[in-house]
């Protein structure tokens, strides 16, 4: 399958059970790292407190997915993929080549991802409908992190706007 890009439509129908939890539990884990690697490497102290509520939020989804992975393989050790079977974004965090806004942007198309990748698997469980009920509020969730994200992208783009230097700008009395 291609790698996803924005706008497409991930078919679940083709994964079994066992390899979308362990797709969700090692997205969550990939995420919670980037967010928590961003925090540490942006100096805006309130952006730093944003990047580690996300990065808590992300580890809270995985102990959902690791639940639920138990739940329903009781007495299976969980063994995450080295490469993930279903293809979502990954997220770019070249910090050092990449403005924030870009890195943002990244990260906006893999909660988009994410959220419907969710929805989908909500599908699955039709038959217990409090667990569907939660893998709906965690794809809800996953799209307040687009919006948090898209406001902390709007403002790095006024701060890297700003950071634009013209040539003979200050040149002059």
């Amino acid at each position: 399958m291609a790698p996803y890009g924005e706008g497409d439509i991930i078919d679940i129908s083709i994964y079994n059970l066992k390899d979308l939890i362990l797709t969700a539990m090692k997205s969550e884990i990939e995420s919670e790292n980037v967010y928590s690697k961003l925090a540490d490497t942006v100096k805006n102290f309130m952006l730093r407190d944003k990047f580690q509520f996300l990065a808590g939020e992300e580890e809270k989804h995985r102990a959902f997915f690791e639940w639920l992975f138990k739940e329903n393989f009781p007495g299976r050790e969980i063994v995450l993929p080295e490469k993930t079977p279903v293809p979502l974004p990954k997220i770019k965090i070249d910090t050092e080549n990449l403005p924030l806004s870009e890195i943002m942007q990244s990260a906006m198309r893999a909660e988009k991802a994410t959220c419907d990748f969710y929805n989908g698997i909500a599908d699955k469980f039709d038959k217990t409908p409090e667990i569907k009920k939660m893998l709906l509020y965690i794809a809800s969730m996953e799209m307040g992190h687009y919006r948090i994200l898209e406001v902390e992208k709007e403002n790095a783009m006024r701060f890297e706007d700003f950071d634009v230097e013209w040539p003979m700008m200050h040149v002059g009395p």
